[in-house]
């Protein structure tokens, strides 16, 4: 981006205007117009600062810093709109969110809104308007994943005493509690909360100073106007701060890491609603009824942020492929990563509501559960530790109970329907207490390790949580 004089950029170095084609396929105002709050706040910084370093008079600070604050209430109002690109032989006018707002800074006080872009680059200005968005967004998000935590621990609260069968590579596996289940996912969240926070540690620094790439020999203080923006740290080196999009990448695979788990939720809730499975009913305030088949409720929300998933995941790597070949310092394939960023941000924190939402109202149909739990043969890991417990090494009792999993399969019959003469016929050590334990809820009661499915663990846990997230 190259400054020029007299509010009008590159005026002095060119004869003709844009042509009207390309300035459309260059303007970015479209997109970054929803910058405007991040751009204001970031000038109204800048020209406090010059005015603390003596640069400009605060006479001429104040007046800037009033019609700035007009022109964000224009815009709130719509009286000043940031519309489509305009055919003017000023380029500056619609190229983006900072020229159309100095244009209309010029509009109101004249050449003295040329001052307000001493010691300043729109290169370490978008920079900064990144920053002040990621920062926000990133503190909005991380109260979406809490809001979205709550719901999930609600729910295991209030399904606390329900079984169900815990499934490996999409098989039956062992009983677990249903708020185990569940609260899986709150661990998961929990990640990424503290991901987005993570991040912030390095959104939280101001490039505003770094002008175009070689700083300034205005003496400003960068600090100053860092800390004017509530921002606790500055990016040292001028050209890595016009020209990194690092924090802007994190943020991004922070986005992809929760949509994924999003994903995996939306996945669960589809398989639990259908009739196959039977588990749960997602409330009707978020499934849609089919054009031609009336009898149909289908799960859209939930199959929406499952399809959603791969446009964050699109955003990652559009702006990794962006980076990976651009030198030192600032290029104009830059301009492209606010399309990404704005549309991770909104799918994300979309997804993360609907989320909420759809678990807020779901209903878990707890005597599909107990039904399953009796159909198949989700015990056998009890009778294997019974042998170890007995003195057997574990792998032999996994073959000892292999066998009598496969005797009942071809009986097709239960464990528990097998008689203790042909439990002793595969192992000696079997004996009549082995009853007691093919049942699913001994089995949870059993269960012993910090973090387990056990009613006493997972009755812990929830009380954990509500004390950490309330």
């Amino acid at each position: 981006m190259k400054e020029g004089k007299g509010g009008k950029v590159w005026k002095g170095r060119f004869r003709t205007p844009l042509h009207p084609e390309a300035l459309q396929f260059s303007s970015c105002l479209c997109v970054d117009r929803r910058l405007y709050k991040e751009d204001i706040e970031g000038s109204i910084a800048h020209v406090s600062m010059l005015a603390k370093q003596e640069i400009l008079t605060r006479k001429e600070a104040d007046k800037i810093v009033r019609a700035l604050e007009q022109i964000e209430k224009e815009i709130e109002s719509r009286k000043f709109k940031l519309d489509s690109p305009a055919t003017s032989s000023d380029r500056f006018v619609a190229e983006d969110v900072h020229m159309a707002i100095e244009a209309r800074l010029f509009k109101k006080i004249g050449p003295l809104a040329g001052k307000l872009h001493t010691a300043r680059s729109r290169n370490d200005q978008v920079a900064l308007d990144e920053r002040l968005y990621l920062k926000r967004t990133s503190t909005e998000i991380m109260e979406s994943i809490r809001s979205l935590q709550r719901a999930f621990v609600t729910v295991a609260e209030k399904f606390q005493d329900v079984l169900m069968p815990g499934y490996t590579h999409m098989q039956r596996a062992q009983p677990v509690l249903l708020a185990h289940h569940l609260l899986a996912y709150v661990y998961m969240l929990d990640r990424d909360h503290d991901r987005f926070r993570d991040c912030l540690k390095r959104i939280d620094a101001s490039p505003l100073g770094a002008a175009a790439l070689a700083g300034t020999s205005f003496p400003i203080d960068r600090k100053r106007t860092a800390r004017m923006l509530g921002l606790s740290n500055i990016v040292y080196n001028s050209m890595d701060a016009v020209s990194d999009r690092d924090v802007q990448i994190e943020f991004l695979s922070a986005c992809s890491i929760t949509q994924m788990h999003l994903s995996r939720l939306a996945e669960e809730l589809l398989l639990w609603s259908s009739q196959e499975w039977r588990f749960a009913e997602i409330a009707e305030e978020f499934t849609t009824g089919s054009s031609i088949m009336p009898q149909k409720r289908n799960p859209d929300i939930a199959e929406l942020v499952r399809g959603k998933t791969g446009r964050v995941y699109g955003s990652l790597m559009g702006m990794l492929t962006m980076m990976k070949g651009l030198p030192l310092a600032y290029n104009r394939d830059l301009q492209e990563d606010k399309s990404f960023l704005f549309d991770a941000a909104d799918t994300t924190t979309d997804s993360l509501r609907m989320c909420t939402l759809m678990m807020e109202s779901i209903h878990f149909q707890s005597e599909r559960f107990t039904k399953e739990l009796r159909s198949d043969f989700l015990l056998a890991t009890e009778l294997a530790d019974f042998l170890v417990r007995k003195g057997l090494p574990f792998r032999t009792a996994h073959a000892c109970v292999g066998e009598a999993v496969a005797l009942a399969s071809d009986r097709r019959c239960s464990l528990s329907d097998l008689t203790l003469p042909e439990y002793r016929k595969i192992s000696k050590l079997f004996d009549e207490s082995l009853y007691k334990l093919l049942d699913p809820r001994t089995s949870i009661e059993l269960k012993r390790s910090v973090g387990s499915t056990s009613p006493a663990e997972v009755k812990a846990d929830i009380r954990g949580w509500r004390k950490r997230l309330w």
